[in-house]
């Protein structure tokens, strides 16, 4: 009997990750569904992978913290077993700014939770994935931004900035691991209909920038969740320091 595999996907209580679980429960895995806050939301998304006769639990960790990283990757070894996909999704943003209007606070708070939690699940799934280590492969995906590439001027440079060294983190692990069993890609999502919006303090900005986009609409989670679990899949077996551009043409 096949061992059944094991995605770990952070800041899944909504959103792309939310739509992320959901889709790989569906395809068979076991799944962690991390949240740092939204413990309702979680369980929400939990109940329903359940529902469905998926196998699921919620951890609640702050990614960015090295303590809640190490203990939410033990809980998956004792719970689910040894993680065979890492999906990196949790992200924050403040309220559109710019640059000259942004605190040290703002920025180090957006630097470390978009990055180094990055960084860190990365670490701990390399150390589990790895032929080096005496494990048997798997694969990373790192949720970026378009913003990498527009630098997001007048609202977050900061975020875009954060999303800018995410491309950078998967270039560079892609290679350092590429002959140890690991494959890294990303994707770039562009204007999607989620609640990060409001965070920004603009809960309608897909709506007043999509007929800037050349498909003149905004995307899905669920198109965003399709394009991870491709590059999670033997589908996309050949390929490692990719970028899947999710944006509508932009």
């Amino acid at each position: 009997m096949a061992i059944q595999k094991v995605a770990v996907i952070t800041g899944a209580s909504r959103g792309i990750g939310a739509a992320t679980a959901k889709l790989f429960a569906k395809q068979g895995y076991a799944v962690c569904i991390n949240y740092k806050s939204n413990k309702l939301a979680a369980e929400s998304i939990a109940q329903a992978i359940t529902s469905d006769g998926g196998r699921c639990i919620s951890i609640q960790a702050d990614v960015s913290n090295e303590t809640d990283v190490t203990s939410m990757f033990a809980t998956v070894d004792k719970t689910l077993g040894t993680v065979s996909v890492l999906i990196n999704n949790a992200a924050m943003l403040k309220t559109q700014s710019r640059l000259d209007h942004m605190t040290a606070a703002r920025i180090n708070q957006v630097l470390t939770t978009n990055i180094t939690s990055y960084f860190l699940c990365c670490r701990e799934a390399v150390k589990r994935m790895s032929t080096a280590y005496g494990g048997d492969g798997g694969v990373i995906v790192n949720v970026s931004s378009a913003a990498a590439r527009t630098g997001s001027p007048n609202e977050y440079i900061d975020y875009a900035a954060s999303k800018g060294a995410i491309d950078t983190l998967t270039k560079g692990l892609s290679l350092e691991v590429a002959a140890e069993g690991i494959r890294v890609n990303c994707v770039r999502p562009g204007l999607i209909y989620t609640d990060m919006h409001s965070d920004g303090g603009e809960p309608q900005r897909v709506e007043r920038l999509k007929n800037a986009i050349p498909m003149k609409r905004g995307g899905q989670p669920a198109e965003v969740a399709e394009a991870i679990y491709w590059l999670a899949s033997d589908k996309s077996s050949f390929a490692t320091g990719n970028f899947l551009d999710l944006a509508g043409g932009l």
